[in-house]
């Protein structure tokens, strides 16, 4: 889905090292905690990230984003429950739309 949208394959790559990586702006960094926070249920979210979140966002975005990386979560369990497999959105340097594409252009 990101690369449909111009994200590049490099920064995909380096998403699990985001904290440290150059291809993340600090507000993706402070996104990205976040939703990692979050996405750990073994505690609650402390106030760190909030104060990073906010260098960055309106209290709306902070919202917007809190429902976004919660729906994420849910789905996410919901389809490992159900045995749901990847619908392989993305498939390092090529996305499935662009495999789609190239298989019908082929056919």
């Amino acid at each position: 889905m990101s690369s449909e949208l111009g994200v590049s394959d490099a920064k995909i790559l380096a998403l699990a090292d985001y904290a440290d990586s150059p291809h993340y702006a600090a507000a993706e960094r402070a996104a990205l905690a976040y939703a990692d926070a979050i996405t750990r249920t073994d505690r609650d979210v402390d106030d760190d990230p909030f104060a990073r979140l906010r260098a960055h966002y309106t209290n709306d975005q902070i919202v917007e984003l809190t429902a976004t990386i919660a729906w994420e979560n849910a789905s996410s369990k919901f389809n490992r429950a159900l045995r749901v497999p990847s619908q392989g959105l993305w498939r390092g340097g090529e996305s499935a739309v662009g495999s789609r594409q190239s298989a019908e252009d082929e056919a």
